[in-house]
């Protein structure tokens, strides 16, 4: 059964807890949090409050780390109200974006104080179609989540799904109503424009420790930006998936520019915590990020949280 919506009691305890100097066992191989400055960033705001959406293969709402964070979300492959994660894909991405920090407990998430709105558009083998997955982006608008993550990026999931263009519509209908929406830029490692230009989405490659452009990274998509998406160590769930079949830790390492993109979600909810806007938001995470070396497979550069919050 899903959680409750959480109610301000509930979140400003979620909130103290991330405060807390107990550190989380796993954030020392979480490379990908200094390397985009989100300590650095926690200092100023944890986007107390902020619903992510994860518009994939749902996720382990049991999760210890992630539990104390989600709201009711909604299951558009079974058409019921328990996303539960059958695939593993989507608890990856949660984590990345918004796992309880500094608990004491697993990882450290993005957003510290952000919460996780899990629809589950993707089935237990991470495929999906592009009626579902409009469906999950307009009802996360409608209900309430102020990021919407589209890590479609997998097996050439987002290709197939975009030689229709019917994502646009569902993702300006996302930004009408307050959305900033953040999507995966796929990994087949090739040049590409994924959603039209007038389409208000902030696409995301992949880069590796070295802050150089993962080799799997789509790249070319207009004002694109890059987040850490080599050996990302996120939740995972407790129980069998495919993602999970020998390691039932509830943790785990994924490269892809699935997990790249839940980096810029957690950053996106730690700027409207601010109080910025969609358009705000998009313009401070494109002008800060960083590209000493011009390469053109960076797009605008790796993201940088702290100079982002300091706009």
């Amino acid at each position: 059964m899903m959680r409750r919506v959480l109610t301000l009691a509930a979140i400003l305890a979620i909130v103290a807890g991330c405060a807390s100097p107990e550190p989380d066992p796993l954030e020392p191989q979480q490379w990908g949090l200094p390397a985009i400055k989100l300590p650095q960033a926690w200092t100023q705001e944890q986007g107390d409050g902020v619903v992510i959406a994860i518009v994939d293969t749902g996720v382990d709402t049991d999760h210890p780390d992630l539990k104390d964070k989600i709201v009711d979300g909604y299951d558009f492959v079974d058409g019921d109200q328990d996303p539960k994660d059958r695939n593993g894909h989507g608890t990856h991405v949660a984590g990345i974006a918004a796992a309880v920090t500094r608990n004491g407990i697993g990882i450290a998430g993005a957003a510290p104080g952000a919460m996780i709105m899990p629809v589950r558009v993707l089935g237990a083998v991470g495929s999906g179609d592009r009626a579902t997955i409009v469906k999950g982006i307009v009802w996360a608008a409608d209900n309430g989540a102020k990021v919407i993550n589209l890590s479609l990026g997998e097996t050439g999931l987002l290709s197939r799904l975009l030689k229709g263009g019917t994502l646009n519509p569902a993702i300006l209908h996302a930004y009408s109503r307050g959305a900033v929406v953040v999507a995966a830029a796929g990994n087949e490692g090739t040049a590409r424009q994924p959603y039209k230009a007038a389409t208000q989405v902030l696409v995301v490659g992949a880069s590796d420790q070295q802050g150089k452009p993962a080799d799997f990274s789509n790249f070319g998509a207009e004002d694109a930006v890059t987040a850490p998406g080599v050996r990302v160590m996120s939740t995972l769930p407790t129980y069998a998936t495919p993602e999970t079949l020998k390691n039932t830790s509830g943790y785990g390492l994924l490269d892809g520019t699935s997990m790249a993109a839940p980096y810029v979600s957690g950053l996106a909810a730690l700027l409207i915590g601010q109080g910025k806007t969609p358009d705000q938001t998009m313009r401070a995470i494109r002008q800060t990020a960083q590209n000493p070396t011009k390469d053109l497979r960076l797009g605008l550069g790796v993201v940088d949280a702290k100079a982002a919050l300091a706009r």
